[in-house]
């Protein structure tokens, strides 16, 4: 049994229910034993959706179904079904063929159409899904609908991940009291693009299918696109949004709906806080780390350079070690590839400037730097003197457990 990252929270959060919502979860050994890896979530008819995927080139099987289905759906959902264990990519037509049969199967027992069924699977790239397992325990799982929680569904998508992940909001829209609940997973192959990563988030607000994907397209580069463990981009990359409209308000058909303000707030907190959970479980992490740059040439550009500094492997192991070598963090900006002023370029951790004007701050304290180096959470601020172009990223410091987790992956 993997320990617990020294970074997880103290226990599952408080996540609340969400009307036309419901859930079953169960172990039929995709890969592990003992432990459960299979979740089916039912959304009540009349229920929206939204999905951001992967941009890998190797995407797995069950996102080009769901691309497919949120497409064909229009927006529409109904079930959503997950298992841990096989990753189902790069398997070829039997991946595609597999993806088939679970969703036939699945249309059959919950009465739904194809395009409103919605897959995902994590874990091992390369190897067959034994979708039989699934499938056969479809028909059971219906009848044990609602008997699993939140946190049941979290512990059920892990794969390497320590503790299970979750969050929620509670929030208004005009006057009526809607609810923002979800769940993610993911530990290491964690650099999104749209890790192996996947998250599921809910509502029982009335959001129109467009407006919904707009919000979700929109928050992702806000959260789970703003973190990083190793730089890699998984095959299965899957963020699924759906809104089931039973908290009673009209439904929302403007992104830009004063309304939706409050909510977009709530939403966004939620998914930041399953983003940098994510980040807490990096595979052998023992530091959070925030990178913050300024003064970029655009905001994009400065995302580039946050992304450069937190995926050096050069910075990571000196954070791990809790050596502050600027001169690491130097180099990254240097080879991200966007405007910076050498000369201007200040750096500051722990909220101590430690480098300024092109060279190390004569006579600064090291004290306070050295101390906040060794705590949980380590704070980094760059400004790199061209334009006022910010963002913010998070990641984690590499050890020697990221190989030894890595290395015995597939055993």
């Amino acid at each position: 049994m993997t320990d617990i990252s020294p970074l997880a929270p103290e226990k599952f959060p408080d996540v609340a229910p969400v009307e036309g919502v419901h859930f079953a979860t169960r172990g039929v050994g995709v890969k592990y034993e003992g432990r459960t890896d299979l979740m089916v979530a039912t959304l009540d008819d009349g229920s929206n959706i939204a999905g951001v995927f992967t941009k890998s080139l190797t995407c797995s099987a069950p996102v080009d179904a769901c691309r497919v289905a949120l497409q064909e759906g229009k927006g529409k959902g109904r079930l959503i079904i997950v298992n841990s264990g096989n990753a189902n990519a790069f398997t070829g037509k039997k991946g595609s063929a597999s993806v088939e049969r679970i969703v036939a199967a699945a249309a059959k027992s919950f009465d739904c159409g194809e395009h409103e069924i919605f897959t995902a699977s994590t874990g091992v790239i390369g190897e067959e899904l034994p979708d039989a397992k699934i499938t056969g325990a479809l028909e059971e799982m219906k009848a044990e609908l609602g008997q699993a929680s939140f946190e049941d569904v979290a512990k059920a998508i892990m794969t390497t991940d320590t503790y299970p992940k979750g969050a929620s909001k509670s929030v208004k829209i005009g006057d009526v009291d809607v609810t923002i609940s979800g769940v993610a997973k993911g530990s290491g192959m964690i650099a999104p693009d749209m890790a192996t990563m996947l998250s599921f988030v809910f509502t029982d607000a009335a959001i129109a299918p467009d407006v919904l994907q707009g919000l979700l397209k929109e928050t992702t580069d806000k959260s789970f696109n703003a973190i990083t463990v190793d730089s890699d981009t998984s095959t299965s990359d899957t963020v699924l949004l759906a809104a089931t409209g039973k908290a009673g308000h009209g439904e929302i058909t403007s992104l830009n709906d004063p309304l939706l303000k409050e909510f977009k707030q709530a939403f966004e907190e939620v998914m930041i806080d399953l983003a940098q959970q994510i980040v807490r479980d990096g595979e052998g992490a023992s530091k959070f780390v925030s990178i913050t740059v300024d003064g970029a040439e655009t905001d994009g550009a400065a995302k580039r350079i946050a992304m450069a500094i937190a995926n050096s492997p050069l910075v990571k192991t000196a954070i791990a070690g809790e050596d502050a070598n600027w001169g690491r963090i130097v180099m990254a900006v240097g080879k991200a590839g966007e405007k910076a002023d050498r000369d201007k370029l200040e750096i500051s951790i722990g909220g101590v400037l430690i480098a300024g004007e092109g060279e190390a701050v004569e006579g600064y304290d090291e004290g306070p730097v050295a101390a906040h180096m060794k705590g949980d959470n380590i704070d980094v601020r760059v400004n790199v003197g061209i334009a006022s172009g910010q963002a913010t990223v998070w990641t984690c410091d590499l050890t020697h457990g990221y190989i030894t987790i890595n290395a015995d992956y597939r055993s």
